[in-house]
């Protein structure tokens, strides 16, 4: 175990994921969501691939006994980046990325629904609590606080939280994936699937793009899959309760380029919300950790949403 490398590569991935999502809203003035998603599934599969085919695992990962299980944890994932992608273009960056912090404490509901786990008092109060946080975040959007509470903020709250989710129903089904299946399994097989899906978009009207805005989304999706292994290499040198904190990190690039780039400053509920709900799934983590409950393969293979 080398920790420091953990959590430096974990951080790392952090940065290359911000740094994809600012190319996202570049784009998405004039390139459809469907079309961005397609690049960043089918440019970020190159580095995966060429990562496994480069240990001699190219074989194993393509073996798999699930390809239902696959199937619909890409339906689900395909579902949280599509909405993740399509709410930048109407909330500040930071706005968003905060309200994504609530898909780990959805994830514990929908793990005692779907997987038959037992939640005990604690982490229960948790999740209330980061509820409570979530709907701090998005009150200056719905018109509380001084904030517009026009029907695009409305509707880039409603997105986000879509987003949310949908990445919180993507965990559960990874982690019951992750019992039988290859960490590299579960990442390309999502990530082809969620290519080959995102075709479906192109009746809906995909554009012809400049070489700037081709350039852009072919680096956006490379900069995803190597965001990608980044995350996944990460878990190879630490504990996941060790890394786990440390995927906030992203919030503090986000509101860095938000504010850099795009003028973008969260209002003061952003703030208070974004910490109460940090502070309720740290806790959740902390209280996974001491019940011995292992998201380390979950965490190994997801493909985040925001990612």
């Amino acid at each position: 175990m080398r920790p420091v490398l953990g959590v430096s590569l974990k951080i790392f991935s952090a940065l290359v994921f911000t740094a994809m999502v600012v190319i996202i809203k570049i784009v998405s003035d004039r390139v459809p969501v469907g079309q961005i998603l397609f690049a960043r599934t089918f440019f970020g599969l190159l580095p995966v691939i060429l990562l496994v085919a480069w240990r001699g695992e190219l074989r194993i990962a393509l073996r798999t006994d699930k390809p239902l299980g696959h199937f619909f944890r890409s339906v689900v994932g395909i579902v949280a980046m599509t909405t993740w992608f399509a709410s930048l273009d109407y909330l500040p960056l930071p706005d968003a990325t905060a309200i994504s912090y609530s898909a780990p404490l959805m994830t514990v509901v929908f793990a005692a629904l779907l997987l038959g786990e037992k939640i005990r008092l604690f982490r229960w109060t948790a999740v209330i609590v980061g509820f409570g946080g979530m709907m701090l975040i998005m009150s200056p959007h719905l018109g509380d606080f001084g904030g517009d509470g026009g029907p695009e903020a409305q509707l880039g709250v409603f997105l986000a939280f879509a987003s949310a989710i949908f990445m919180s129903l993507a965990m559960v089904f990874v982690r019951r994936l992750a019992l039988t299946e290859n960490t590299g399994t579960i990442v390309i097989y999502f990530t082809s699937f969620a290519a080959l899906m995102s075709l479906a978009s192109i009746p809906f009207g995909w554009v012809t793009p400049t070489w700037e805005e081709f350039v852009l989304l072919a680096v956006m999706g490379i900069l995803g899959g190597i965001g990608q292994i980044f995350l996944t290499e990460s878990y190879r040198f630490a504990d996941a309760s060790t890394i786990a904190p440390f995927d906030y990190t992203t919030l503090i690039w986000a509101l860095i380029v938000g504010w850099l780039l795009f003028e973008e400053v969260p209002e003061w509920p952003v703030f208070a919300g974004s910490g109460v709900v940090i502070a309720a799934g740290l806790f959740v983590i902390y209280r996974e950790n001491r019940l011995g409950i292992d998201r380390k393969a979950a965490r190994q293979a997801r493909t985040p949403s925001r990612a």
